[in-house]
């Protein structure tokens, strides 16, 4: 009898205090949104036929490439971040399985996507794991980052993860990396609805990859742990006047901590926030937006979120206006996310 699993993550977007959740800050503090699209997972699980020990095939949809791997021996060649998946969670022998990742949201758009289909493909090989109780959504995060850190060997804070379990608006206190406590935002309707329709993202038409830009601050925040200057201190700022503001209902005020946010940002090192964002803000702001922000790490490519006026004309006006200048540019349409991980059996 085959069994099929489904599993569906949140990605994030306005990732208030970024930076601030790696190994070298040792503390601090993120506010960020999941949202739709999530990113999907589906496997096919049969037991496998005539004493085999079974077989693994991926099908990364986004990318047209179906091909088998050796669960007992998985080789980081091809998709290593699903690769690694496989690895990690030592799927019991025994299976035929097959596992379809899709995602709605381009690679490299700096929204977590990474991180919420890797949540996604531990979420749903979780359940063929019988000889133990299932995970709960943190141990998931944790095994997630694990994927990332260990097996991969990535420089990875801890929000995304923690954002694709969690779903909605959380706001994320590490405490003591990787350690951290994640609370989750419980606003009124009204105030959730006008957040939502507002919110844009934006994709800024090519892939976020990490370069010597990032090499560079990373250098330097390493070098400021041994020594104790800080200068992510503007940045641990924000979460929480963020959390503030949306606990108020005062979107204005929350606008200007993301323009905050993007100020901190770029002292890190102007080029965390390029040319092309800086003019898609120029363009949010002359329509009145009321704040932005590159989402993720920043750098060149990837995507920006905007919180857009009140006039819902004006803000599609301003989105029309943002996609003539910058033709390879897309909107992302995006709704906040109720849920984080969501695991069922079709």
């Amino acid at each position: 009898m085959k069994r099929i699993i489904n599993s569906v993550a949140p990605i994030r977007i306005c990732d208030l205090g970024g930076w601030t959740d790696t190994w070298f800050a040792k503390t601090g503090a993120v506010l960020n949104f999941g949202v739709y699209p999530y990113v999907q997972c589906q496997i096919a699980a049969s037991a496998a036929r005539g004493g085999r020990g079974g077989r693994f095939t991926i099908h990364a949809e986004n990318y047209g490439d179906r091909y088998q791997i050796n669960p007992e021996a998985v080789e980081l060649d091809r998709h290593p971040l699903l690769e690694a998946c496989v690895a990690a969670m030592k799927i019991p022998s025994g299976f035929d399985i097959e596992a379809n990742l899709y995602s709605h949201v381009p690679g490299g758009s700096s929204t977590g996507t990474s991180a919420a289909i890797t949540v996604a493909l531990i979420g749903a090989l979780d359940v063929l794991c019988t000889e133990r109780e299932r995970m709960t959504p943190i141990e998931v995060a944790r095994k997630a980052h694990e994927v990332e850190t260990d097996y991969l060997k990535l420089q990875s804070g801890i929000q995304d993860q923690l954002a694709s379990v969690s779903g909605g608006i959380s706001y994320i206190d590490m405490h003591e990396y990787p350690r951290a406590t994640v609370t989750r935002l419980e606003l009124p309707n009204p105030v959730w609805w006008e957040l939502e329709s507002r919110l844009c993202l934006v994709y800024l038409g090519k892939p976020h990859v990490s370069s010597d830009i990032h090499g560079a601050v990373i250098k330097r925040l390493e070098g400021e742990s041994a020594s104790g200057a800080d200068s992510l201190g503007e940045l641990r700022r924000m979460p929480a006047l963020g959390r503030e503001a949306l606990l108020a209902g005062d979107l204005p005020v929350f606008g200007e901590v993301m323009k905050a946010n993007t100020r901190a940002q770029s002292a890190l090192h102007p080029a965390l926030v390029s040319d092309d964002a800086r003019a898609m803000f120029e363009i949010a702001d002359r329509h009145g937006a009321l704040g932005w922000k590159i989402n993720g790490a920043g750098g060149d490519g990837g995507s920006v979120t905007i919180l857009g006026p009140a006039s819902r004309e004006r803000q599609r006006k301003m989105l029309d206006a943002i996609l003539r200048a910058f033709p390879t540019s897309r909107e992302i349409p995006t709704y906040l996310s109720r849920y984080g991980l969501r695991v069922w059996e079709g």
